[in-house]
């Protein structure tokens, strides 16, 4: 028994071998092409985010660079100075009294230590009496570009009808808690007390 049996004609032939094209086109676009073009596209754009990775990485190590560099230059020069690790009093007093062992006399007061955070502040106030400026300022000097990090915020100087210096000098030791051991004399965290106490 013969269901459908006749010949195409030649266009019905052309009409179909289209179809078939398009249709193969079709699937050749959705499973082939466009995955194709998907691809690219997110490596691309990985590229992109990569190359951006990358320039930061790049900018981070020509900051490291340059800071390693005058690090250098400041340890070359003798003024490179560390943040001690709490409790480091006594090498800090030790120093003091290493730098003012030529003074006419001298006296060091600590006063309050402070906390913020790692950061921890000791406070000191220096008062002694050498026989001329340059000495005061080689003390001053020798204060600052010592290994402790310190930074003196107030100093006043006076000169006798003797040509006596008497400076009074008010500075701060700063030390850090990393790599440092808690103590009884640990002061409480002023920065975690200001986080609790604001709403």
């Amino acid at each position: 028994m013969k269901v459908m049996s006749r010949n195409f004609s030649r266009t019905e032939k052309l009409l179909i071998l289209a179809l078939v094209l398009i249709l193969l086109g079709l699937v050749y676009y959705q499973f082939v092409d466009k995955e194709v073009r998907q691809t690219i596209a997110s490596s691309e754009s990985e590229s992109a985010m990569l190359q951006t990775e990358l320039d930061i990485a790049q900018a981070r190590l020509a900051t490291l660079k340059k800071t390693q560099s005058n690090l250098d230059e400041l340890e070359a020069q003798g003024r490179l100075s560390w943040m001690s690790s709490y409790n480091a009093s006594k090498e800090e007093v030790a120093f003091l009294n290493e730098i003012l062992a030529d003074t006419l006399q001298y006296s060091i007061t600590f006063s309050n230590v402070t906390r913020s955070g790692n950061q921890i502040r000791r406070n000191f106030t220096l008062q002694y009496q050498t026989d001329s400026y340059a000495a005061a300022q080689e003390i001053m000097d020798r204060l600052c570009a010592g290994r402790n990090r310190c930074l003196v915020s107030d100093v006043r100087c006076t000169i006798d009808t003797q040509d006596i210096v008497t400076v009074v000098e008010s500075a701060t030791f700063y030390e850090t808690l990393v790599g440092g051991t808690p103590d009884a004399g640990l002061p409480a965290d002023s920065a975690a007390a200001k986080e609790v106490s604001e709403p």
